[in-house]
């Protein structure tokens, strides 16, 4: 009996807490300030501004395709088509342009990690679909000079929602990447030959016989994703997924 006095005097409190808070800083746009019914999600206006990607798109990449455009129920991108997608399956939320860029960069450089609840969110929603079942969720890791630099990953920080959604854990320890000079405005060959040999997997055991998931914040050229699949199945991993939340968009 007093086991659930204190259980519903514990939950009396934090009602009022919440309360107190939702009264004291009321719920905004991360982006724009406007009032929204949940802290961090995004107001209507600036929800609308993102090029979300949804259908029609390559059913193995997510390559977006226009959408008066029927390609039937699971149509592939030339390159998929070509078997130049190593991953079992990538998707991005939006596409990489002006609105995106001008959370992206924020988030990844200049600290407003308050994006990351709605950036999140978008991935979990752009996977909705899918009939993956991953062991495993992995950010893909920074090199420690740049994470001491930055003070935070932000792909950790996307992916620990994501992990929770699927009800599996984030795995921060099996990977390991060495330090390289930004790839800024390399090409995709200069990408793929950049990234070469960058990542280490120091735990095997935590990889081997799994399907895993990897996130990071937006997709160039596929290089890193490349590069992770190459060394994760080397380890034993059984699948391996990519997911971000935006893309550059090429014709192909």
């Amino acid at each position: 009996m007093v086991k659930k006095f204190s259980a519903n005097a514990h939950n009396i409190i934090n009602r009022c807490a919440n309360s107190l808070i939702d009264f004291l800083f009321p719920a905004s746009c991360p982006i724009c300030g406007a009032a929204v019914s949940t802290n961090g999600e995004l107001c209507a206006d600036c929800w609308v501004g993102f090029n979300w990607i949804g259908n029609p798109k390559c059913e193995k990449c997510g390559y977006p395709f226009p959408a008066n455009i029927d390609l039937g129920n699971q149509p592939l991108c030339p390159n998929c088509a070509a078997g130049c997608c190593e991953l079992d399956l990538i998707r991005s939320a939006c596409v990489y342009d002006d609105v995106s860029r001008s959370v992206m960069l924020p988030f990844k450089h200049a600290g407003k990690i308050r994006y990351s609840y709605f950036m999140s969110r978008a991935m979990i929603w752009t996977l909705r679909d899918v009939d993956i079942k991953p062991d495993v969720v992995i950010p893909v890791p920074l090199a420690y000079k740049r994470l001491f630099h930055r003070g935070y990953n932000q792909a950790t920080l996307l992916a620990r929602p994501i992990a929770k959604a699927f009800g599996v854990r984030m795995d921060l320890s099996s990977l390991k990447r060495k330090y390289r000079a930004d790839m800024g405005h390399k090409n995709a060959k200069q990408r793929m030959e950049n990234v070469k040999g960058v990542f280490n997997v120091i735990n095997p055991e935590n990889i081997r016989g799994r399907k895993i998931l990897l996130v990071d914040d937006v997709m160039t050229t596929g290089a890193t994703f490349s590069e992770l699949r190459h060394v994760l199945m080397k380890a034993g991993a059984k699948e391996v997924y990519g997911v971000t939340f935006c893309r550059i968009v090429r014709a192909i």
